[in-house]
């Protein structure tokens, strides 16, 4: 099977970054990477615009990371107070699920989806939880989430 070495126009998972020079078949270049355009002949002036395409990029992953480091460490500090009707015993009622938990953020101006509440199941305790909250790719944060029993 020919080979061709391409020079890669953005990020391939599995393949390369953005900048790189690989070896794919030939096939897989023509009928793939270069309709998708996400490779290019590896010529030096494309080597030379890619490299420069490629600190852009990296720019732009720095700024990405530093704001999803950002936003975990805000939830982090993020300590939700809700009241459900309890027994006393301590068991309530109903639950507390993802739906409560993002109306509890939404009132504290963190805008969430339900989705990226992380619970195993729904609270169904007074106490204190520790909640994970999904934020971007592998980063996550964990709230605080206080039930307590309402009269």
């Amino acid at each position: 099977m020919k080979r061709v070495e391409i020079l890669l126009r953005e990020n391939v998972n599995n393949l390369g970054r953005c900048g790189d020079i690989v070896s794919v078949p030939a096939g897989y270049a023509r009928n793939f990477l270069f309709p998708q355009q996400m490779a290019i002949q590896a010529t030096q002036e494309n080597v030379k615009q890619m490299l420069r395409r490629r600190e852009r990029l990296e720019l732009e992953e720095a700024a990405r990371a530093e704001e999803i480091r950002v936003k975990v460490e805000a939830l982090a500090k993020v300590s939700l107070t809700t009241a459900e009707k309890a027994d006393e015993g301590g068991r309530l009622f109903g639950s507390v699920n993802s739906g409560t938990i993002v109306k509890l953020l939404a009132a504290k101006s963190y805008p969430i989806d339900e989705k990226d509440v992380r619970l195993d199941h729904p609270i169904r305790e007074v106490g204190t939880h520790q909640v994970p909250i999904h934020v971007h790719g592998d980063q996550s944060a964990e709230i605080t989430l206080v039930v307590t029993a309402a009269s």
